[in-house]
């Protein structure tokens, strides 16, 4: 279970289960692959993949290559509870109960996405862009100029699919920017790849619930192991410190199991992945050895078919 702790706000809470999304696996590039394209659609930031590769993120990569690909998430607070979950700092959605994580655009910083409790209302194949006054009076400051709508089509930042939730100013659609996906970006709504809101379309009914949360630090207990995942604090609601950690720690009991050099380095890195941060002492004297969910994997990812949007 995960828990916040009342007066450390972006702390996770709970949750019915601690578990993790993704895994670790080694990529194959592909022509036309950048890190900064494979970080999009594997849920990891940049700076994140690159380090963990040794490499600049300006450098060019080679078809081929290898590159090792960690993007294991602590799935967010109330995922068995409602139908869909955002954690907006993680960037990351969470469905079918928590069983399954897809990595998302959010609205930026000057245009934050709302937390809270939301129900879908609409579904559309091929939407119509019905371009907000708002963001027209964005673009004309910006010396640009937006039409008042835009028709389906490759063009249409929508994408294919449009699932609109209540209130009406935001919604989950899909894009004709991949690359954008896991930054902050938006102007409010969250975007997904195309396949993957081809998926969660086709799964998401009229009425289901949707719930955005606001969590920069997860800490949780997966397997007899303690993992914490450190975001940054987009928004600039919940500062990130060691403290807070400490204090869910001793919370849940698992101070004395915490690596606190280990920790200590996730809260300054802030790379966004849960990163194990139990005491190796502890780890293989305390414990009968358990297969590790943070184990590199033997599978492959191997680049899909390049998407005819980006």
């Amino acid at each position: 279970m995960l828990f916040l702790l009342s007066g450390i706000p972006g702390m996770a809470a709970e949750s019915p289960s601690d578990a993790l999304t993704g895994g670790v696996a080694t990529y194959v590039v592909a022509r036309g692959d950048t890190l900064f394209s494979i970080a999009a659609r594997q849920g990891v930031d940049v700076e994140t993949l690159a380090a963990d590769n040794g490499l600049d993120r300006r450098r060019t990569l080679t078809v081929g290559q290898r590159l090792t690909v960690d993007n294991r998430h602590i799935i967010a607070t109330d995922a068995a509870a409602v139908d869909i979950v955002v954690n907006l700092p993680q960037r990351m959605l969470f469905f079918n109960r928590g069983t399954a994580g897809l990595p998302v655009a959010v609205g930026r910083r000057t245009w934050p996405t709302p937390t809270g409790d939301f129900r879908v209302v609409t579904r559309e194949t091929d939407p119509t862009w019905d371009v907000p006054a708002s963001i027209r009076a964005e673009a004309r400051r910006q010396g640009r100029s937006l039409p008042s709508s835009v028709p389906p089509g490759p063009t249409n930042p929508l994408g294919r699919f449009w699932i609109g939730l209540t209130g009406g100013a935001i919604g989950l659609h899909g894009t004709n920017a991949p690359s954008s996906i896991y930054g902050a970006v938006t102007h409010g709504c969250m975007r997904l790849h195309p396949d993957d809101i081809a998926r969660l379309f086709s799964e998401v009914q009229i009425g289901m619930t949707v719930r955005t949360v606001y969590e920069p630090l997860l800490l949780a207990d997966i397997g007899g192991r303690v993992f914490l995942e450190v975001h940054p604090d987009v928004y600039r609601r919940a500062p990130i410190s060691l403290a807070a950690v400490r204090a869910t720690a001793a919370l849940r009991g698992l101070t004395d199991r915490i690596d606190w050099t280990r920790a200590a380095r996730a809260v300054e890195l802030q790379h966004g992945i849960a990163r194990d941060v139990e005491q190796l002492s502890l780890s293989t004297a305390r414990r009968p050895r358990r297969p590790s969910p943070l184990a590199p994997q033997t599978a492959v990812m191997r680049a899909p078919a390049r998407d005819t949007h980006d």
